[in-house]
């Protein structure tokens, strides 16, 4: 698309309303991986491994829609990846700073990875589960959309920077056009950028956009589906398979697994750590 076509569509990333839905009040308080490896293997393999569990719905020829081995770490892998999410006094998790602007941004050498999604579709929420071992750093979550403004950089060690970007559609910040278009246009350590998409509703206009944005500029990027305690296992399994086939007929940069996370059930959420820690390695 055009630069002034896909500059108009970012516009319409400000006017659209978020569907309602309740923020669950145990936020970043999951089970850990040594506690999950104790449980029975289905129950394990449900929280590691969620989009094996749907597999199990498919019929054989579905099965190969989906890309299931992809990213495939053994438990050991991701009882690995955790030190890196794990404060200590030598790995020091932090917040940073804030900035509206990309000339206000620390600099930084270290890799750096960026979440981006509508207003309420879980992102402060899903990051607060993500620093669940680093129980000092507050992210600030909000029952109302659009909460996040500017944004927020996290130091997480030596291995990486985490940013949180403002949310689009309803209640976005007026400035978020230049924010993040200037972010993602010109940081050149940005490694990869998670867009969050809300697993009950799909893929929406607003997301549209911000997918053909993250084309347009040629970045590498991961789907991550959002709330997937909220699903059945039917109207869930469809919508994995409705964005599976849209990711491999319609995008470029995306990679092909899809992340299906709750955090509320914290399913999905140490096979993502694993996957952050793996791209970041230096």
């Amino acid at each position: 698309m055009a630069a002034l076509g896909l500059r108009r569509g970012m516009q319409k990333l400000l006017d659209v309303s978020p569907t309602v839905a309740r923020l669950s009040l145990r936020c970043g308080t999951g089970p850990t991986l040594a506690e999950v490896l104790q449980m029975p293997k289905k129950q394990m393999t449900k929280l590691l491994y969620p989009l094996q569990e749907l597999e199990q719905r498919l019929v054989p020829d579905s099965r190969l829609d989906l890309h299931l081995k992809l990213f495939d770490p053994s438990p050991e892998d991701m009882e690995s990846a955790e030190g890196v999410f794990a404060a200590t006094a030598r790995n020091r998790i932090e917040y940073l700073s804030s900035a509206v602007r990309l000339d206000h941004a620390p600099t930084l050498a270290r890799p750096e990875v960026c979440f981006i999604g509508r207003s309420n579709v879980g992102k402060s929420s899903l990051i607060k589960a993500l620093f669940s071992l680093a129980p000092d750093v507050e992210v600030r979550v909000s029952k109302k959309p659009g909460h996040t403004k500017k944004m927020n950089f996290f130091k997480v060690g030596k291995y990486f920077t985490l940013v949180d970007m403002p949310g689009y559609g309803y209640r976005a910040p007026e400035d978020f056009v230049d924010m993040v278009e200037t972010y993602l246009k010109e940081r050149r350590n940005l490694k990869r950028t998670f867009l969050l998409v809300d697993s009950v509703v799909g893929i929406t206009k607003t997301d549209h956009i911000a997918i053909e944005m993250c084309e347009e500029f040629a970045l590498p990027y991961v789907m991550v589906l959002t709330k997937i305690d909220k699903s059945s296992k039917g109207h869930l399994l469809k919508q994995v398979l409705e964005i599976q086939k849209f990711v491999n007929t319609q995008t470029q940069g995306c990679f092909p697994q899809l992340f299906p996370v709750s955090v509320v059930t914290y399913s999905g959420i140490h096979l993502l750590k694993c996957f952050i820690a793996n791209i970041t390695k230096n």
